[in-house]
């Protein structure tokens, strides 16, 4: 129940003139004349009445429709307009008796009565004293009760004490009045023109807001200070309610005006972004909301996508870890889950593509095709690790966009050279500030594709520091068993590499990680023979250096003899980087013949090419075997290719001393006193006076002292050195050799054979030594490019020797001399 209605009722009947022939007490009048209106009796008509309390002096509307109610009003507005007005403790009673009702009420003087359409009839009453019921007499026609009378007892004259309780009351009042803005503020002049006492509070406990059955012990409280203390503790009770509820109103007032600031604001800010052609947040969101409904992923990555959506919903646009989240629900949407290309099936167009690309490499074309193969019979298989083994120029890294293009797939490319950080494998945690996916996912993402072509480059030259160990991140990437399931750290679902072609490329095996090595698939590819390197200028360096120098592909023709010029005499290289430079600065000074309109060489020729390029760089005389005693050709492997090697030995007079030059390594050292006891050991075999290794010293030295040389392959080069040395016979011409020696004389295989037998030939090369064993080495090399070579395969020193060395002295022998012998000796 709502005071305030009440509060407007009885201001408005106040005010309300058109009643004829009554005359209205106004509101603020305390109490009625009963001289005027007559005695009252001690027996009362009563009226009962539901959900409001009638107070004394107070003036109210009452709509009566049971017909013993209609009885009795009608019977005494016609009489002395006196009704009894009381309460029903029992609002649902629709016939109430004594029992139903509050014993007491308040009498009502009728001040006007309008029958209404229906029959109902609405009287206007106002409340002249309360009454307390002593009994019931009659209950036909109506009730009739008899009844004592209690005047108001609220003292006159007020002390302090009661002056303060009036005071608090009309406060009370007020601030009621201030804090609910439903009362009309016309209120307050009422309550201000109020001067008596009883009648305040009278007028209060009418319109407090409080229950019925509290408002019934207000008029039930027969002594005014009572009845006054009492209201004003409901009163409180309202005032505390009233200002909570303003204080809920205030704050959710102040959150409504935050949130209408805010979307002011952004609708301004979306305002801009539409003139600017930048999308706002929300639209943002909405369509990184579409792009997931159209990609093709598994309930996991989903919930996880529609998890951090969530996330960057709720997060502000100005905050610095939105372009965090927005980052990474780009990256799920982007990433090609399940999208894979079609894979070309076409194996002989493959294999022309292969061919045309590039020259050689035989092994490597046959095992992609055997891929394909595989593929195209099984419809599905783990994509092999490839690591493509070789000297830098040979074409490792551009193999791999032929291989792309041979099966249809896309290529993508990430190098390796100089990475330490394991975050760039794995992907950086996302609570790092910048934090970015691994190479590996920008990679497939930049791909657009599941299954494209990954290049791998210079996996040999990762590097390990304090930031982790990138080649240990790499086993999950490269292993068939765990690549399946791909975690990166700043994605946090799992990826399946699975259907992604790997392909390495190193140029040494020695620094890549053991277990990164088993998991892949070693394919060596040796340097190019002349043959191969004359062929690839024709068709790719040198059509491609005319492009690149805005020259008609007809313009000039460069003969095979030129291009074996420049090979020979301006590159000493396994692969063609060397190459393509000096074809490229071949070209360029033809172009600056032809843009300065100078006469320039149609065809190039052998002769042009040293007009164009200068002297040659490289002598190939120099290989050429001499007539000194202790020198001999080997054949070394490097990072760059195959190379030919001088081991000189020298011997002087002294104590039986061996001197190593030449900045060799360990194992060279080793090779060397291994060679030299097995000749001590085996003197008489060969004709060597024991004395020599007495009386004078032994110095091998191998040319380039400032290259640093190891490795086990000069063992029977060394032998032969020091064999020649001591025996001074002459070294066959035009011959080399590689291998390794031990102290029984036996001969071990070594790697890098055709990196080393194109060395030799380049060299000028016609005889090779060889181990046995090294044999299928040589079945692998095309036949073509060692026709003119001849390959000796031996299993022990004797044999070694018996090639290399010839039965004749060398022009000018050293004579030995020991200090036993009164005449100098030659050594027979």
């Amino acid at each position: 129940m709502s005071y305030n209605k009440k509060f407007l009722n009885n201001l408005q009947l106040a005010e309300i003139s058109d009643f004829d022939g009554i005359e209205l007490i106004p509101l603020g009048a305390e109490q009625i004349d009963d001289e005027k209106l007559g005695k009252l009796s001690n027996e009362l008509p009563i009226l009962p009445i539901r959900n409001i309390i009638l107070f004394p002096g107070m003036v109210i509307p009452i709509t009566v429709g049971r017909q013993k109610s209609v009885r009795l009003v009608k019977k005494a507005y016609k009489g002395d307009r006196t009704i009894g007005v009381i309460t029903q403790a029992n609002p649902s009673k629709e016939e109430p008796v004594g029992d139903d009702l509050y014993k007491v009420g308040t009498v009502a003087h009728i001040l006007k009565m309008i029958v209404l359409p229906g029959g109902n009839i609405t009287i206007i009453v106002q409340g002249r004293k309360r009454f307390e019921v002593q009994e019931y007499i009659k209950t036909e026609p109506h009730l009739l009760a008899k009844v004592s009378y209690i005047d108001d007892n609220f003292p006159v004259k007020l002390n302090r004490e009661n002056k303060a309780l009036v005071q608090s009351l009309r406060e009370a009042a007020s601030k009621i009045l201030f804090l609910n803005p439903e009362i009309p503020r016309e209120a307050q002049i009422a309550l201000d023109n109020i001067e008596s006492p009883s009648f305040l509070i009278h007028f209060l406990s009418a319109n407090i807001n409080a229950e019925l059955a509290e408002k019934q012990q207000l008029l039930e409280t027969f002594s005014g200070i009572e009845q006054a203390q009492k209201l004003l503790e409901y009163m409180m009770t309202d005032i505390d309610l009233l200002e909570l509820k303003r204080e809920i109103q205030s704050k959710a007032s102040s959150d409504i005006d935050q949130q209408q600031r805010d979307y002011y604001l952004r609708q301004q800010i979306k305002v801009l972004q539409e003139e600017l052609g930048v999308d706002s947040p929300e639209a943002e969101i909405d369509k990184l909301r579409a792009k997931g409904a159209n990609k093709k992923w598994t309930k996991e990555i989903a919930d996880h996508f529609q998890k951090e959506l969530g996330k960057l919903q709720r997060t502000n646009s100005m905050s610095p870890e939105y372009s965090m989240l927005i980052n990474n629900v780009e990256l799920l949407v982007d990433l090609p889950w399940s999208e894979y290309t079609k894979d070309n099936f076409d194996l002989k167009k493959a294999q022309k593509i292969l061919d045309a690309d590039h020259f050689g490499l035989e092994k490597v074309k046959e095992r992609i095709i055997e891929y394909l193969a595989v593929l195209k019979m099984k419809g599905n298989m783990k994509a092999p690790i490839l690591c493509l083994y070789g000297p830098p120029g040979v074409g490792k890294t551009s193999l791999g966009k032929s291989v792309a293009k041979a099966l249809g797939r896309k290529y993508v490319r990430m190098a390796l050279g100089g990475l330490h950080d394991e975050s760039e494998i794995r992907g950086h945690r996302k609570t790092y500030i910048g934090a970015m996916p691994g190479k590996v996912i920008q990679n497939i993402k930049k791909a657009g594709s599941s299954n494209p072509v990954f290049i791998l480059d210079e996996i040999d030259k990762v590097g390990t520091d304090h930031r982790g160990d990138p080649s240990s991140a790499l086993l999950e990437v490269l292993d068939p068993e765990q690549n399946n399931a791909f975690l990166d750290n700043y994605l946090e679902v799992e990826y399946d590499l699975s259907k992604v072609l790997f392909i390495a490329t190193a140029n040494s095996l020695d620094t890549i990680h053991s277990a990164l090595r088993d998991r892949m698939e070693i394919i060596d590819i040796s340097g190019y023979t002349m043959e191969e390197k004359v062929q690839i200028a024709k068709k790719h360096l040198v059509p491609k250096q005319k492009q690149e120098h805005g020259l008609d592909p007809k313009s000039i023709t460069i003969t095979d003899a030129a291009i074996q010029k420049v090979v020979e005499g301006y590159t000493r290289e396994s692969g063609v980087r060397k190459l393509e430079q000096e074809v490229g600065k071949l070209v360029r000074k033809i172009t600056k013949s032809i843009a300065m309109e100078e006469e320039y060489p149609k065809t190039v020729k052998a002769d042009d090419v040293v007009k164009l390029l200068g002297t040659e760089i490289f002598d190939k005389d120099i290989y050429e075997s001499n007539d000194v005693a202790g020198v001999v050709t080997g054949l070394a492997w490097t990072p760059v290719g195959g190379d030919i090697l001088f081991i000189e030995s020298i011997l002087n007079r002294g104590k039986g001393g061996l001197t190593l030059s030449g900045q060799l390594g360990d194992v060279m050292k080793e090779s060397a006193m291994a060679a030299l006891s097995y000749l001590r050991a085996h003197a008489d075999d060969y004709a060597i006076d024991y004395r020599i290794f007495d009386y004078y010293n032994l110095h091998i030295h191998v040319p380039a002292g400032a290259v640093p040389k190891d490795g086990p392959s000069a063992g029977i080069t060394m032998t032969t050195s020091i064999a020649s040395a001591l025996t001074q016979r002459k070294i066959k011409p035009h011959l080399a050799m590689t291998g390794e020696v031990t102290l029984r004389g036996k001969v071990l295989p070594v790697g890098g054979i055709k990196e080393k037998i194109l060395a030799a030939k380049r060299a000028g090369i016609k005889e090779i030594i060889l181990c046995n064993k090294n044999k299928k080495d040589i079945e692998e090399i095309t036949p073509a490019y060692i026709a003119d070579l001849t390959f000796h395969f031996v299993d022990n020193v004797d044999e070694v020797l018996e090639i290399a060395l010839l039965k004749e002295k060398v022009a000018r022998p050293i004579k030995f001399v020991f200090p036993e012998d009164k005449k100098e000796n030659a050594l027979v």
